[in-house]
C-alpha cells in the first residue's frame, strides 16, 4: 500500500525524566508553541547522532526471526518485538540499527494501546487493527510519543522510523493540515534527537523542502512506482541517506535510476520479511 509500511508483526516504560524537566521549565515542544516553521528540531549536536551518507545499504525486516546474517551495515527492525540483546548482538557485529515505530497512528496489538484515549483515534488506515491518530492533541500524544521513543533508546537502537507521518494526505477522519503535519514531524524529530538518536522521514514527500533540515535520513517506500524519487534529492545534496523500497517494480526498473540518484534502494516482499534484493544484485 502506498504511503504505508507494507506489513508488520504485533510494556510501555515511564515517561523519561528529562522529559518531565523540560516541561517543568516550559520547554517541551507541544502544540501551542512555535508556529510551523520556525521550530528546530535539534535539540543536541548532530556530531552526537548517527548520521547514515547516501548509498549506505541496509536491510528491512519487520516480521518473522530476525535473521541477522544479512550483509547489510544498517538493520531497520521493529522497536516493541526486538530486545536490546538483539540491538547489541547487531552492534557487536558492526550493524547500525534503526527502531520502527508508528507514531501516526495506533494499532491495537500494541502493548500500550489501551493508553490511547478513543478521542484521539481516527478512521482506519486500511490495515487491520490500525487507526489514523489525531496529531493536533499533542498534549495527548506527546508523552506517549516519549514512552516510545525512550524504549528504543533504552534498547540502544541509533535511530527511529515514526511511520505514517502523513496523516494530513489521508482520509483519517479529522480536519489534518499540511502545517499540522509540520509541526508533528518536527515535534518528534526533536523528542528523538532529544534522546541522542537519529530519525528519519518516512515518505511525506510533498513537505521534504521543509523538514530535510530537521531529518537526519529519509525512509520512503515506492518511489519509483510512482515516479517521485527525485523529490527525495533534498536529503542526498545535504548529505543524507535515502533507505528505499519496492515492492511490485522489478529490481532492474528502478536499480538504474538509484544508482544515478544516490539512494539506498532494495526490492522487498510486503510482508517484509528477509528476503531482499539489492540494487548491487539487480
Amino acid at each position: 500500500m502506498r504511503d504505508r509500511t507494507a506489513a508488520r508483526v504485533g510494556g510501555a516504560l515511564a515517561v523519561t525524566a528529562l522529559m518531565v524537566l523540560t516541561t517543568l521549565t516550559g520547554c517541551s515542544p507541544g502544540h501551542e508553541r512555535a508556529p510551523a516553521g520556525k521550530e528546530s528540531a535539534s535539540a543536541r549536536p548532530s556530531q552526537a547522532r548517527w548520521q547514515p551518507e547516501p548509498g549506505t545499504d541496509w536491510q528491512w525486516q519487520l516480521s518473522g526471526k530476525l535473521d541477522t546474517s544479512v550483509d547489510a551495515p544498517v538493520y531497520d527492525i521493529d522497536g516493541f518485538d526486538r530486545t536490546a540483546a538483539q540491538v547489541a548482538g547487531l552492534h557487536r557485529e558492526g550493524r547500525k540499527v534503526i527502531c520502527y515505530l508508528s507514531t501516526g497512528a495506533w494499532e491495537d496489538f500494541r502493548p500500550d494501546a489501551a493508553r490511547f484515549p478513543t478521542a484521539v483515534l481516527g478512521k482506519g488506515n486500511g490495515w487491520k487493527g490500525e487507526r489514523w491518530l489525531d496529531i493536533r492533541r499533542t498534549e495527548v500524544l506527546e508523552p506517549l510519543m516519549e514512552t516510545r521513543i525512550a524504549m528504543c533508546a533504552k534498547k540502544g537502537f541509533d535511530a527511529v522510523e515514526p511511520d505514517n507521518m502523513d496523516g494530513y494526505r489521508n482520509r483519517s477522519g479529522f480536519p489534518l493540515t499540511a502545517a499540522d503535519q509540520l509541526r508533528y514531524n518536527r515535534l518528534i524529530a526533536r523528542m528523538v534527537h532529544r534522546h541522542g538518536m537519529a530519525v528519519g522521514l518516512k515518505n511525506d514527500l510533498p513537505q521534504i523542502p521543509e523538514l530535510v533540515g530537521d531529518f537526519d535520513f529519509a525512509v520512503n517506500e515506492q518511489c519509483a512506482q510512482y515516479e517521485e524519487c527525485e523529490e527525495l534529492t533534498p536529503f542526498v545534496k545535504a548529505g543524507k541517506a535515502v533507505f528505499h523500497a519496492e515492492y511490485e517494480l522489478p529490481a532492474a526498473k528502478f536499480c538504474a535510476q538509484s544508482r544515478k540518484l544516490r539512494l539506498s534502494s532494495l526490492r522487498k516482499e510486503y510482508e517484509l520479511d528477509p528476503w531482499r534484493e539489492t540494487c548491487a544484485e539487480g
